[in-house]
């Protein structure tokens, strides 16, 4: 494949989308949060109200980006080159690739998102650096057969080679009758040794709110589960924690002194990072 082959899948299916401008989109509500501008006023209604049953979501969604950074950092600083994001939603700068490359120019990254809004934005998903690599794949999660084929896939990463697997507030978008647990468990075990798994997820025992939130999503078309502290470490049942385990996001290997006097209530997401023994 040409170097150029790599960022033309996507780009050639940018246009056109249906946007869906009519509805609410948890892409776009999250991209609002963070301060983004690729929204529309059903979006901007829904998060006004979202944010009326949990005044502290905006804090959240900042604090799971903030997380997944330093996750990323972590990750890499440990030696891991190839990392794969799935659920990766509208690209706000830094992005994943922006943050593993700068400090290893020759990463390779694997975006994965099965929304058109995610795909309109793609090209800005495959501006790698000129010693890496990045691609994007159009799939659902819940596709594991063909994520695991997908030529975007076993052509930018190696598999015989640890990599670093992202499902950051995504997860909670799985409802239970889509086994979230087998769709996590059979993407670990195509990986080898050493690779590593970065989980957050929107936390239903910390925060009463949240729930009362997710009504509001919930009432506007966009399924969303919180789960507990205990439902979400089943995801890393047979890996070993990085520690310090799974924790508020805002509580893992924080680089401001100043999130140690923010309450776990008004993050209301868990977090971690797991290796593959």
């Amino acid at each position: 494949m040409t170097e150029q082959g790599w960022a033309s899948p996507a780009a050639a299916q940018v246009s056109p989308v249906d946007l869906q401008m009519d509805r609410p989109h948890a892409a776009r509500m999250y991209d609002l949060l963070l301060g983004g501008k690729d929204n529309f006023p059903a979006d901007r209604e829904a998060v006004e109200a979202a944010v009326a049953a949990f005044p502290h979501l905006p804090v959240a969604a900042r604090q799971n980006r903030a997380f997944l950074h330093r996750a990323a950092r972590l990750v890499a600083e440990v030696g891991v080159r190839q990392f794969f994001d799935a659920g990766t939603g509208i690209p706000t700068s830094p992005n994943l690739h922006e943050v593993v490359q700068a400090a290893i120019p020759d990463a390779r990254v694997v975006y994965l998102d099965s929304d058109p809004i995610v795909l309109a934005h793609a090209r800005a998903l495959l501006t790698s650096s000129p010693q890496g690599r990045t691609a994007y794949l159009d799939a659902d999660l819940r596709d594991v057969d063909r994520i695991l084929s997908s030529p975007e896939l076993v052509d930018t990463l190696d598999l015989t080679r640890p990599v670093a697997l992202s499902l950051i507030a995504i997860l909670h978008f799985v409802g239970d009758d889509d086994d979230p647990y087998g769709i996590v468990r059979r993407l670990v075990e195509r990986l080898p040794s050493g690779s590593y798994l970065t989980i957050s997820h929107a936390a239903s025992d910390l925060n009463p709110d949240v729930e009362r939130a997710a009504e509001v999503y919930r009432q506007r078309g966009v399924a969303i589960h919180p789960r507990s502290h205990a439902q979400i470490m089943r995801f890393f049942d047979g890996l070993e924690l990085v520690e310090p385990g799974l924790v508020p996001v805002h509580r893992w290997h924080p680089d401001d002194p100043g999130l140690a006097a923010v309450p776990d209530a008004q993050v209301s997401a868990y977090g971690a990072v797991a290796a593959k023994p």
